[in-house]
């Protein structure tokens, strides 16, 4: 687990959530119908490496490509391609970039085109049950207070949490301690404290919370095909309070 002991290592994690944040922003700007995923993905090495920084997702552990690009039913990981982007779909990109020895990694789902009302709100729900997550990231609470406060307002809107996959520490490498489920109950966990930074990534389905994973060994899809949508954040834990580290 990372610790955050000075200012520099703060700047260090700060630049590396900008440059993913300002990525996601250009997504956000050319995610739309007729552009395929892999063009999503070129774009954004493209921009990541222009900033001096190297795409966290490239080569790891195998991975093929810059972001993982999930469409519809596919909760995390999908691979880009040739595939090219419809209106009514939703596609959950997550991206991570290192630079200067430190990461950062967010997710977001975009509608493409017109979308319908029910996929709306899946992405409202999930986003928002990031931010309330994120709320409860803070200086004496427990790590499953954060779980709880994203299980919550997921289930009370009638989806449900993926438990396969959960968020994590981040730092001096993508995946560090703790693991953050987005399920569980309160109070419990390691307490947290000034210095932690914490990748906080709530995967919500419409149907059933079971996922399987394809052929491709990658890309997870929902058991019942259902759509799926993805938020994350990079948050640390600092004196002032928690601060957002890839807020666009």
């Amino acid at each position: 687990m990372i610790e955050l002991k000075n200012a520099s290592q703060f700047e260090k994690m700060r630049k590396a959530g900008k440059i993913v944040a300002d990525t996601l922003a250009l997504m956000r700007e050319v995610a739309k119908p007729g552009v395929t995923t892999l063009e999503l993905d070129r774009k954004a090495e493209d921009y990541i490496r222009a900033q001096g920084a190297v795409p966290a997702f490239k080569g790891y552990n195998g991975f093929p490509a810059t972001l993982c690009t999930s469409l519809n039913e596919q909760v995390v990981h999908g691979i880009p391609g040739l595939r090219s982007l419809e209106s009514g779909d939703i596609i959950s990109i997550d991206c991570g970039a290192v630079i200067d020895g430190y990461f950062g990694d967010a997710a977001v789902t975009l509608p493409v085109g017109e979308v319908d009302e029910d996929l709306l709100k899946l992405l409202k729900v999930t986003e928002e049950s990031l931010m309330f997550g994120i709320a409860e990231a803070k200086t004496g609470n427990r790590l499953y207070d954060v779980s709880h406060a994203v299980q919550k307002h997921v289930e009370a809107n009638g989806f449900s949490v993926v438990r396969d996959y959960v968020g994590h520490g981040i730092g001096r490498a993508m995946h560090e301690d703790p693991q953050i489920p987005n399920f569980g109950k309160p109070g419990r966990g390691p307490r947290l404290e000034i210095g932690m930074a914490l990748a906080i990534e709530p995967m919500v389905n419409m149907g059933t919370y079971e996922v399987l994973t394809l052929k491709d060994h990658w890309t997870v899809v929902t058991k019942d095909m259902k759509p799926s949508a993805h938020f994350e954040h990079t948050v640390a834990i600092t004196e002032n309070g928690l601060e957002i580290l890839t807020r666009c």
